[in-house]
Order: structure tokens, then sequence, then C-alpha cells
């Protein structure tokens, strides 16, 4: 699957072209200094996460779509405690350790890799899912690429386009 996130002023278009030739787009509003969707393609790969959210999409599901899968399957919340359904237990690790790699990233990213991963545990508790299994050298990957594509986006200009493929194990 190829995607193609374009930055724009207030919010990213996102252009996703599958690999059984359908298409979905959409438009992410900023949250931080990179793509948050972009996030996840390095954390998902990294970290072997092929039923996280860029998984999900080249399956098929609209990247819209996936935030009321993931309330209708038991995503838990302050509000809605509870376990998942398993369908989403990857797509919600993804979303937990990546938001300990965007703080990572805001904060410089030179802190200790059992420090994230401590963090991520515990994220990922607090959505009663367990932390996936560590593949040597994820953070670092992570680190090294998420790091390269910041410097790369937040040096460019409106209408820089990234692209990006997904390959679907």
């Amino acid at each position: 699957m190829k995607i193609a996130i374009t930055k724009g002023r207030g919010a990213d278009a996102i252009a996703i072209a599958r690999a059984d030739g359908t298409r979905a787009d959409t438009r992410l509003p900023h949250k931080g200094p990179v793509p948050h969707d972009a996030v996840h393609w390095f954390v998902e790969r990294a970290f072997a996460l092929d039923r996280g959210f860029w998984g999900m999409v080249a399956g098929g599901l609209h990247p819209e779509a996936l935030q009321e899968l993931a309330k209708a399957a038991g995503h838990a919340s302050a509000k809605r405690a509870g376990l998942p359904d398993p369908e989403i237990v990857q797509l919600l690790q993804a979303e937990r350790i990546v938001e300990c790699f965007e703080a990572d990233l805001w904060s410089g990213g030179s802190g200790a890799a059992a420090d994230l991963l401590a963090m991520a545990e515990t994220a990922c508790a607090g959505s009663h899912v367990p932390m996936p299994a560590m593949p040597a050298g994820a953070v670092e990957a992570v680190r090294e690429g998420l790091g390269a594509f910041a410097r790369e986006w937040m040096a460019a200009g409106e209408g820089h386009v990234a692209l990006l493929e997904w390959e679907q194990a």
C-alpha cells in the first residue's frame, strides 16, 4: 500500500492507494510537529503490529472508520474501562506506543529506551492490552527513522509530500 502525506497549513492530507487498487483519502489535523499517522507507520513496522492502524487500513478499512471500530469493540478509556475485543488489541497497542514515541520526539528523544518502554507498558495496561513483543532494536529503529522523518518534515514547506509504503506481512 502506498501512502502520500501532504503537508498542509492546519491539517495534512493523506492519500492511500491499496495493493488491490482501492483508494482512501482523509485529512488529519495537526497534533504535533509531525503527522500522527506517520508515527504509527514507524511504530507499527518496528514492533511488527500488522493489525494496527496501517494494517487495518491496508485490509480495507477507511482511516476515519477506525475510531468508531475501536469504540464499538470496547476501547478502554476513562469512561469505558473494560477488556477490548481481540480484533483491536494491536490497534490499541499501537496507539499507546505511538503516544509514547510522540512524547519522546517532542522531548528530544534522549531518554533511556527502558524508560520509554516502561511508559508504553503502563499505557498499554491502561487500555487493558498487553505490551506487545519487543523486537530487538525496535526503539532505536523508531527513533532513528522518525527522527529523520521529523527533521525533513519540519524543515519542509506547505505542500511537501512524504511517501511511505506499507507491506502487509
